[in-house]
């Protein structure tokens, strides 16, 4: 009985079941081609879209959110040189340098060996009151050990920083020996300065250095001049060679302290971006001072910003080579996971008008990226007559020529001086044999060299131990072969760079310039010019009229 109700249900089932393979077939039909194909060829959603069809469809399992971290640079590419995608571990790094602090043990640490070894102690740091010292080798971090070749400066980075006030602990081996010590270091609060250097030149001139524009940098340039203001600096000179630039909030700020009141620092412009002008308020402590700016081929950016100020208001006097050429404005946009795009919305000029921007092709950064090269094989560095002007002449406030479209040309050029550089110089630079040497050797002395307490006494010291023939030697062992004659030649530079590495290691970033600014030559022609009494801009000459009688 049972058997002959099945059969007689079979057609009914048959027919259900029919139906509905028809409906979800043409569900899925609709859903993954006709439909999602026009919403894919909507336009905006496009991109979207996209990585929802790799997601639903692709033969293989593919991680969407990869697809992406890779995707977004390349995109940003294609705008211009700096509208960059930065992922949220990358942006921790970048907001310790600008932020002024991050939360460590406090020490500079160098890997040697696939071990880490201590370079510095910040003073008054954590690791400094938990006893650790320059020259020890942290070889575990919370029993876990920390050497080997996995060890890299991003891990040493990860396991030492970490939230204020709380604890790790080191397993430390010191001068060799053989039994590991062990420390318990609070992390706190690591001041990263700006401001890395000020001192005074010779008697009544004074130097600043400034290494990038973070939030702290005006309050501590304001320290700066306050130390040099106790012994009466008559000249200033502020060192931006190398600072790749930063805020522009804090450019303007330390350009509003030379400046009289109401004269334009910089202005922005963009397609979406009205003009937006920053002037300065009149409430500079140092509207008087003569003042030298020292720029070269990695000035960039706010670096710019603030050189341009000086130079198109007849301010003071810009010193050194033509400056790198960023004149874009970027704004940051963050995402929920930490990362952020930098899209570029305006351009920046200075007061004369100009952009700094140097040329580039939208999509293609080859040319861009390799600017400096081609400025050194052209000649640029060692001749002011080889830089190639891309932008229209202006005009600064009492009548100079200036000019834009790739970076601020110095009004006083100084040449790189290549004179005594030899192949095995350039090899021994470019190898970190040098550097590695300079650690090793103090690691070895430092008993000896913690004796002198001035870079300069610590220089003369030095000398006596020919630290060059040292070298040689160890560079030897370590595959560069020894050049007499070569080494000979450049026996000045390889001293002065060997030393100065030296100096660092053991006394501090203002010791080390004060070592190198003593035998600079832009800091000779900025000396030159205060004694000259030329740091104040004149305005150009008018031909005589010819009187005809």
């Amino acid at each position: 009985m049972s058997e002959k109700k099945n059969n007689r249900f079979m057609p009914l089932l048959m027919a259900v079941s029919v139906v509905v393979g028809i409906l979800i077939g043409t569900f899925y039909a609709n859903h993954y081609s006709g439909n999602r194909l026009s919403i894919i060829n909507s336009g905006s959603n496009k991109l979207n879209n996209l990585l929802r069809l790799v997601d639903d469809q692709y033969v293989d399992t593919v991680n969407v959110n990869d697809l992406v971290e890779k995707a977004m640079p390349q995109i940003l590419s294609e705008l211009d040189p700096h509208s960059v995608y930065i992922s949220a571990k990358d942006m921790e790094v970048m907001n310790d340098d600008l932020k002024g602090s991050f939360s460590g043990v406090g020490i500079e640490f160098t890997i040697r060996q696939d071990t880490l070894h201590v370079q510095n102690v910040i003073k008054n740091g954590p690791a400094e009151r938990a006893g650790v010292i320059a020259g020890d080798m942290i070889v575990k971090v919370d029993d876990q050990n920390f050497t080997g070749k996995t060890l890299t400066n991003e891990e040493a980075m990860h396991r030492l920083k970490g939230p204020k006030d709380t604890k790790v602990k080191l397993g430390i081996l010191r001068n060799k020996e053989k039994t590991i010590r062990s420390f318990v270091v609070t992390r706190g609060d690591i001041p990263t300065k700006s401001v890395t250097a000020a001192y005074m030149l010779n008697d009544n001139t004074g130097y600043i250095r400034i290494k990038n524009f973070g939030e702290n940098t005006y309050p501590e340039l304001l320290i700066a001049l306050a130390k040099l203001s106790q012994q009466r600096f008559e000249n200033l000179t502020i060192d931006l060679r190398g600072n790749t630039g930063g805020y522009l909030e804090s450019a303007v700020q330390i350009a509003n302290e030379f400046l009289p009141k109401g004269q334009l620092i910089v202005y922005t412009q963009g397609r979406k971006q009205a003009r937006q002008e920053y002037r300065s308020d009149g409430r500079g402590s140092y509207q008087q001072i003569p003042l030298v700016v020292l720029i070269d081929e990695g000035s960039a950016s706010a670096s710019e910003i603030l050189a341009g100020a000086i130079q198109d208001n007849d301010r003071g006097t810009i010193i050194g080579r033509r400056s790198f050429g960023k004149g874009l404005v970027q704004k940051p946009m963050a995402f929920n996971d930490g990362s952020m795009i930098r899209l570029t919305i305006a351009r920046y000029y200075s007061p004369s008008g100009r952009c700094i921007q140097k040329p580039y092709v939208s999509g293609d950064n080859k040319d861009y990226e390799e600017d400096l090269l081609a400025r050194y094989q052209h000649g640029e560095f060692f001749s002011q007559d080889s830089i190639k002007h891309t932008g229209p002449a202006y005009k600064t406030r009492i009548g100079r020529e200036v000019f834009g479209g790739g970076g601020i040309t110095p009004d006083i050029f100084v040449a790189e001086d290549t004179v005594d550089v030899t192949s095995y110089y350039k090899q021994a630079s470019m190898s970190g044999l040098i550097l590695q040497f300079a650690f090793d050797y103090t690691d070895n002395n430092r008993q000896k060299l913690n004796e002198y307490k001035t870079a300069k006494d610590l220089a003369k010291y030095l000398v006596k131990q020919n630290t060059v023939e040292q070298f040689a030697t160890f560079a030897e062992k370590n595959g560069l072969k020894r050049r007499n004659l070569m080494i000979q030649r450049s026996h000045k530079l390889l001293e002065r760079y060997i030393n100065s590495r030296i100096i660092y290691n053991m006394m501090s970033e203002e010791a080390w310039l004060q070592y190198l600014n003593d035998d600079d030559s832009a800091i000779k022609e900025t000396l030159r010019v205060f004694q000259a009494d030329q740091a104040f801009p004149q305005a150009p000459q008018k031909p005589e009229k010819r009187k005809v009688a």
